[in-house]
């Protein structure tokens, strides 16, 4: 399969306003313009889960296009706010999934994903999903920029300048914060 065209940020900039505003025709255009994006996040959260998920990237894409679906007249401002808000609604579902299987298996095992060198500069343990959701939802408390920083980067997989266009900050004050955010987590998640 040969790999699709970058999509210009414009473009689903567009067909995302047009969609928010209830044309259906964009929305439909904007799934096959985000499709592939959107299968390669979710792969990516796959890849950091247990090998026997009975998630697949195909089936995570649709569930959280469904939700997304959902969400009428939604005011959307541009291309990083519709991928992090797919990421974050992915993060849910992965959740929802993992507190699921827990719950079904009496408190089993948990699930294991690894933040690589995005929570911390080192390489840090294996992590539970359900951890990272609490701590991300106890960050969120504390400052919910630097929460959302992280679903952007990520949840989201934007790059530091997409995130800072994203968050209306300089790429300056976005590294900054993001040594902080990552900091914290990695402290709180080594307990």
């Amino acid at each position: 399969m040969e790999p699709s065209p970058p999509v210009s940020s414009d473009d689903v900039t567009g067909l995302l306003r047009a969609w928010g505003q209830g044309d259906a025709q964009a929305g439909e255009k904007l799934a096959g313009l985000v499709y592939s994006e959107l299968r390669r996040t979710a792969a990516r959260h796959l890849w950091r889960e247990r090998r026997e998920h009975s998630l697949a990237p195909t089936a995570l894409v649709h569930e959280a296009y469904l939700r997304l679906v959902g969400q009428r007249r939604t005011v959307w401002k541009n291309r990083a706010q519709f991928y992090a808000v797919a990421a974050q609604t992915m993060r849910r579902i992965l959740v929802d999934h993992a507190r699921q299987r827990r719950a079904a298996k009496r408190g089993g095992s948990w699930f294991r994903i690894s933040l690589a060198e995005t929570v911390a500069a080192c390489d840090p343990p294996d992590l539970d999903l359900l951890a990272l959701d609490d701590a991300l939802e106890e960050l969120g408390a504390i400052d919910t920029e630097k929460a959302r920083m992280v679903e952007l980067r990520y949840f989201a997989g934007l790059s530091l300048e997409e995130t800072a266009k994203a968050m209306d900050v300089s790429v300056a004050t976005l590294t900054r914060e993001w040594r902080t955010a990552r900091a914290w987590l990695f402290r709180r998640l080594r307990g």
